[in-house]
């Protein structure tokens, strides 16, 4: 099967527009080599025709523009885009559910039951692409493999894992379980495994377990530290506060590069859904060498891997 990065940023990419962070300026002016990402999303395909979109992005139009692939123009109106997994209710992973609305079937959407809960009431997408493509509901059973039609060959697991739902949501301070969930991605023909999680609080038995078991996993990189957001005023919030594991641990607190650090050797580890003021952006940072010295790879839009 094949994995694209369509977005490997965090929740306003970089340069996020409002920021003027030492990353956020070095991306947006070109300087050095802190290389621009848009909001996080991926597109997994057995046929590389057919794409199944995980999280549909803000930056979706542009993640499509750069990815031809997904738009293989077999009539005058087409898309590779054959139906859309969610993995939280979050604004920046559905948002560009609103970009797909000229469709001219309804989209087949795959979410848990809280989602679309979340995505019905308090952001109400599901029923105002009613008005326009219609959605094609398929809720996920939290624990139990699902496919998809056009993804023949791959199977999909929703694993509930613990992070925080929607700031808008009622469950705000009191996640249910389904309001986030990590993908495990299997190849039904090879037996391989993908874990996916770009929002990760902390690791359950059955987190650890399906981590340990996949060839690649693509991880909760947003921040560095616990306190990154706090120390450059930008917040008063810590990275758990906001359902995030840091990379750098503390006494007692292990953090996601220790998780990382657990895996085995041959697993391809790789952060993903970066936030703007991550110092591993910047390659040539002291936390960039220490992932990299550890393993572990920084995504960037555009990798793509073969599972």
């Amino acid at each position: 099967m094949k994995i694209k990065i369509l977005g490997s940023g965090a929740g306003g990419g970089l340069p996020q527009w409002n920021c003027n962070c030492a990353n956020c300026t070095s991306a947006r002016n070109w300087a050095g080599d802190v290389t621009p990402r848009t909001q996080s999303s991926l597109a997994i395909s057995a046929n590389g025709v057919d794409w199944i979109l995980i999280n549909a992005s803000p930056d979706l139009l542009t993640q499509l523009r750069a990815h031809p692939e997904l738009q293989p123009a077999r009539s005058i109106r087409d898309s590779g885009i054959a139906a859309v997994v969610l993995i939280d209710a979050q604004i920046d992973h559905v948002t560009g559910l609103l970009m797909l609305r000229e469709r001219s079937t309804p989209l087949p959407l795959y979410a848990s039951g809280p989602v679309f809960d979340d995505l019905s009431s308090g952001f109400p997408i599901v029923p105002l692409l009613s008005h326009y493509c219609g959605v094609e509901r398929h809720e996920i059973t939290l624990d139990a493999p699902f496919s998809i039609p056009a993804a023949s060959g791959i199977r999909f697991t929703a694993i509930p894992i613990d992070s925080k739902a929607p700031p808008y949501s009622p469950r705000r301070t009191a996640s249910a379980p389904g309001d986030n969930i990590a993908l495990l991605i299997e190849n039904a023909a090879s037996g391989a495994r993908a874990f996916y999680a770009p929002g990760l609080a902390s690791a359950s038995a059955a987190v650890r377990h399906a981590m340990e078991s996949s060839q690649l996993v693509l991880v909760d990189g947003t921040f560095w530290s616990a306190t990154e957001m706090i120390d450059l005023g930008l917040s008063d919030k810590q990275a758990g506060d906001m359902g995030h594991l840091a990379q750098c641990g503390q006494p007692g607190a292990p953090g996601m590069v220790q998780l990382l650090d657990a895996l085995p050797r041959a697993t391809r580890k790789v952060l993903i859904h970066i936030n703007n003021t991550n110092p591993i952006l910047n390659p040539h940072s002291a936390e960039y060498a220490v992932v990299r010295a550890r393993g572990i790879e920084v995504a960037h839009d555009g990798m793509h891997f073969q599972v």
